[in-house]
């Protein structure tokens, strides 16, 4: 997907107005998810020192926007990508008991990305972190803190349309669980992104599991660095992975809209056979990989929830620019303004 323009588009809200919703949107959601959840807030470093680990690699790919520290004798810094290593470390030196955990508002800048109607080179998502139990490390414990999250999805969707009530309310009442494998199963000759969207048109709002490991046809249904979401560990007969996506059906994109990326993190076995599947064993001699194998970080599950994206779901905008500031070819900025699609 580049860039979609959809038939007829008009804004819900006036530029004035929009600022507004988004500031209220923001405090609703973040409210709603650390009461669900049991989370504080904490706040984010925007870069980190290169060569420790504690950087996430996403797809594997992206390349870090990196710099010199002029005091510091030169030593490279890079900006995040996002915060999944970073916040297991923070749930250690705060000693969070089981059943708590932290959030942070996460601002990153990822250069690689194709920009589109929902990817910017400005990254913005609530990174949230919360400790786990060995026995809680399952498939049952990770649904249900996916509905916990949804039902604060649910509960922001209600407190917009109290106040804006031509933005209806389109969220389904319950989230559908879904295995990539079955996905697989039921589309076999259409491409991932093809799945996901005849999944979420189907029922509204999805949970696809297992995502970062092989299928059964020798392909992933989605790129995982193998150092912090579990993909390989059994979830339950026939299947792996313990982590997945939330996607809902956005019927002014009129496709499949990933919100949250999340999974239970982890754990020394995952994290050694996945370094081995993915061929970077060395890694275990970064110092946040050692830490991690010697018991120093505990056990958690965690993701992360795009800020933009949520506002652009919930106010019905078309794209990414019209709720966040980031830069835009002119190519783009002009057909959008053709389109009554304003970037900011």
């Amino acid at each position: 997907m580049k860039l979609y323009i959809p038939k007829d588009y008009r804004p819900r809200l006036v530029p004035e107005t929009m600022e507004q919703a988004i500031k209220l949107l923001k405090t609703s959601f973040q409210e709603e998810l650390a009461a669900k959840l049991g989370l504080r807030r904490v706040t984010a470093p925007l870069f980190v020192f290169s060569g420790t680990g504690i950087n996430d690699d996403l797809n594997g790919t992206e390349k870090a926007v990196s710099f010199s520290i002029t005091d510091m004798g030169g030593a490279k810094a890079e900006v995040i990508h996002s915060l999944a290593k970073w916040k297991r470390m923070k749930l250690g030196a705060y000693k969070i008991p089981v059943g708590y955990g932290l959030y942070t508002d996460m601002n990153a800048i990822r250069a690689d990305e194709e920009l589109s109607n929902i990817h910017s080179l400005y990254v913005d998502q609530w990174d949230w972190e919360r400790t786990v139990s060995a026995e809680q490390r399952n498939l049952d414990f990770l649904k249900s803190i996916v509905e916990k999250i949804y039902d604060a999805l649910k509960e922001t969707e209600k407190k917009i349309y109290a106040i804006y009530p031509h933005i209806t309310p389109v969220l389904p009442e319950k989230i559908t669980f879904i295995q990539a494998e079955d996905l697989l199963k039921e589309y076999p000759k259409l491409s991932v992104k093809e799945r996901e969207r005849e999944a979420a048109k189907k029922y509204g709002a999805i949970f696809i599991i297992g995502i970062g490991g092989k299928l059964a046809n020798g392909e992933k249904h989605d790129g995982r660095a193998p150092d912090y979401d579990d993909w390989t560990t059994e979830s339950a007969p026939g299947y792996k992975g313990l982590n997945g996506d939330i996607v809902l059906w956005n019927e002014i994109l009129d496709n499949a809209f990933e919100i949250s990326s999340m999974g239970i993190r982890v754990d020394k076995t995952a994290l050694t056979k996945q370094l081995d599947l993915e061929g970077c064993p060395e890694r275990k001699e970064l110092s946040w990989h050692k830490a991690l194998l010697e018991d120093k970080i505990p056990l958690s599950i965690g993701g992360g929830i795009g800020q933009s994206r949520l506002c652009m779901f919930f106010l019905r905008c078309a794209h990414i620019g019209e709720v966040q500031s980031s830069l835009w070819s002119e190519e783009m900025i002009e057909k959008c303004r053709e389109a009554g699609i304003i970037l900011k």
